[in-house]
């Protein structure tokens, strides 16, 4: 019985890496993908027992946003897809209002962009 009880836990361990390695894998294709046509910032919200939030922000040389993408999800099987709403703006003007459409996660996680974007910049470091 113990066999059995060890097994489906070692089976669902193996499952849930390889889930994990595949939902890496589409994160990098998409960042590979956007930072082809120039910078790419990058935010998260963390979630444990609540969604977790990723968002790339894909930026010209005058911070204008190009494109967004986000993955949203509490599982392996969340994936990034695009999100609308923010493309040409200016990633250092957003305001309260400019979120207005989006839930709470998105929100914090295009704070974190934010605020990365930021800390790099007075660094000196480039995206």
């Amino acid at each position: 019985m113990i066999w059995a009880v060890l097994t489906m836990i070692g089976a669902a361990w193996t499952l849930q890496s390889f889930l994990g390695y595949i939902q890496v894998k589409d994160f990098n294709k998409h960042f590979r993908e956007m930072r082809k046509h120039g910078r790419v910032v990058i935010g998260k919200e963390k979630g444990k027992l609540k969604a977790g939030t990723i968002i790339l922000m894909g930026i010209d040389k005058n911070c204008n946003i190009k494109e967004v993408k986000r993955m949203h999800g509490i599982s392996v099987f969340a994936r990034m897809k695009p999100l609308k709403g923010l493309e040409n703006k200016n990633l250092l003007r957003l305001n309260k209002d400019d979120f207005n459409s989006f839930d709470k996660y998105t929100v914090k996680a295009i704070e974190d962009a934010i605020n990365n974007y930021k800390k790099l910049t007075l660094r000196g470091d480039e995206l």
